[in-house]
């Protein structure tokens, strides 16, 4: 069934947003963006986008609003978007998530859906310093709480596990101030305009993809 609605996924380094984003997505037939993983496609491909991006990007630098809008509206012209789509990561600033209403007004989309995960600080560290990841695929795990079935060995394709740098835990403190500072404004920037749900992240995965689906059906998914 097309849901035709935009849904936000909100929550710090961690939450398991982009986890049930990707379950979302695939039961729904949506594409799943994440604009980290877009933009390391343009920079592959050589778009101009991407020729705009990398220079930024190698020094460690944020991509402009205006660059990542520009890709995003580019993205949404896809036939795979008409159907709906989940985002993760994106809108991190509340200038980012004006620009993407927008975005979702102009084609059609009316409001998104935006759920943010919420997680206790602790409960977080753990899930970060435990998480690796499928270097072929870009699936993730936790060694505490769904590690995969050979130890370094991704379930699906056999590629070998590892740890992003940012993931460590002497940058994970620094992560999540980073994201308190810049991304939580947008929490209430939804609150306002009444299109904002929150879930407990900390739950089970099962249980919190359930939430998840409860908030669907609420609005017209089957």
């Amino acid at each position: 069934m097309a849901l035709e609605r935009a849904f936000i996924f909100l929550g710090p380094p961690g939450a398991g947003k982009g986890t049930q984003a990707k379950i979302l997505a695939r039961r729904y037939g949506m594409p799943h963006l994440s604009t980290g993983d877009m933009l390391r496609e343009a920079i592959a491909q050589g778009t101009k986008v991407g020729l705009e991006a990398k220079p930024l990007m190698d020094r460690g630098e944020l991509v402009p609003d205006a660059l990542v809008t520009k890709m995003i509206a580019e993205r949404l012209e896809s036939g795979d978007c008409n159907n709906g789509c989940v985002f993760d990561g994106y809108p991190r600033t509340v200038n980012q998530a004006i620009d993407l209403d927008h975005l979702l007004q102009w084609r059609g989309m009316g409001k998104p859906v935006v759920i943010e995960f919420r997680v206790p600080a602790d409960k977080l560290l753990r899930r970060l310093s435990g998480r690796w990841t499928c270097s072929v695929n870009g699936e993730t795990y936790n060694i505490y709480e769904a590690p995969p079935k050979v130890e370094g060995i991704c379930d699906f394709d056999g590629g070998k596990l590892i740890q992003r740098p940012d993931d460590r835990p002497e940058v994970i403190s620094e992560r999540l101030a980073a994201y308190e500072f810049r991304t939580r404004p947008l929490t209430d920037y939804y609150w306002r305009k009444g299109v904002l749900d929150v879930i407990d992240g900390s739950a089970p995965m099962e249980d919190v993809t359930k939430a998840v689906m409860k908030i669907v059906r609420r609005i017209g998914g089957r």
